[in-house]
């Protein structure tokens, strides 16, 4: 039987073998393992900022995009690489790569890794997030055009709040924005500042936001606080997604017109990156507090909107409401 084809790239001084180069991962555009290896070798030191210090699950597309993923929680271990302990909401534990080099990048995306999900917390520190997570998903039919107002006004509330948001395309129909915090509170407090967000921007544009955990109960563009529960990850800036596009920083003065479609992988490095360079830069100097935005939830709490529904996987939360669907529940007082 043939050996794969392997070939070796410095990155940043460092040598990472790279198995079947040549492998096609893009069947509609034609792009190969080694364009992915490109694109990170070219935006790498952006996208080490994403991911740096940080327990990171291989999210790993072995037949490329035109089969399914499937997420390693327990890497590869080699003495070559950093891991980090953490727990999942079951109880269990894995051990995550911590990327700290370019050069771990190009490694995970030898392995089909086209994008990179990091836990929103550091190695040293791995039960205090330290990283405020705002993930935009319209529902069907809804334009790209509702999501940026929404960005736009979740920049307003983290501002009036004493947090800085930092936007980026998410590389399909949505977009992030993120916020540094100091690590001192939990998944759980973290989570609920994010429910009291997602419900004060709702509060402010009702016609184009929802909280609302229920899909049946949602309209235009969902504010997915759920993303800030423990062992929820979100593709970082500058991976590739599923679409072929790139999840791109932005400047707040371009998301009023930003196009997922105009940071396309073969040529977001040459066209997007080249050009305004790494966009995230000094997000790990803004740094906020959570004080703000946890005051926002007790008076939440005070007028009666309590905690809202947490991930089907999760063990049943305190003060939680029923996890079932508004509809069925309706039909279940119904009956005789």
């Amino acid at each position: 039987m043939a050996q794969p084809e392997v070939i070796t790239v410095d990155v940043a001084g460092e040598s990472v073998r790279v198995t079947s180069p040549g492998k096609v991962l893009f069947p509609e555009q034609g792009w190969t393992k080694m364009h992915l290896v490109e694109h990170f070798i070219g935006c790498a030191d952006g996208a080490l900022r994403g991911v740096y210090g940080r327990p990171t699950v291989l999210k790993r597309w072995r037949e490329g995009v035109a089969g399914k993923p499937f997420f390693q929680k327990r890497a590869p271990k080699d003495s070559e690489h950093e891991y980090a302990t953490i727990r999942f909401p079951s109880g269990r534990s894995a051990d995550l790569l911590v990327p700290r080099h370019p050069a771990d990048i190009v490694w995970m995306a030898h392995l089909g890794c086209l994008d990179l999900n990091p836990w929103p917390v550091r190695a040293e520190a791995v039960d205090r997030p330290d990283e405020l997570r705002v993930d935009l998903d319209p529902m069907p039919g809804v334009d790209f055009g509702a999501v940026r107002a929404v960005a736009l006004e979740a920049r307003d509330v983290l501002t009036e709040y004493d947090l800085v948001g930092w936007p980026k395309t998410s590389g399909n129909r949505g977009i992030h924005v993120y916020a540094r915090i100091e690590p001192e509170w939990t998944f759980t407090a973290v989570r609920r500042a994010a429910l009291a967000l997602a419900r004060e921007v709702e509060r402010r544009i009702p016609q184009l936001a929802t909280s609302k955990w229920w899909k049946e109960e949602r309209h235009g563009v969902f504010l997915d606080y759920n993303q800030n529960a423990r062992d929820r990850t979100i593709a970082s800036a500058y991976s590739v997604r599923q679409t072929g596009l790139v999840s791109a920083p932005l400047r707040w003065d371009e998301v009023a017109d930003a196009d997922p479609r105009d940071f396309p992988l073969d040529r977001f490095v040459a066209d997007r990156y080249a050009a305004v360079g790494d966009l995230s830069e000094g997000i790990d100097e803004a740094v906020g507090r959570l004080d703000g935005l946890l005051a926002l939830a007790r008076r939440d709490e005070e007028q009666g909107l309590g905690d809202a529904p947490w991930p089907p996987h999760f063990p049943k939360q305190d003060g939680e409401p029923m996890r079932v669907q508004p509809s069925r529940a309706r039909r279940a007082v119904q009956a005789p």
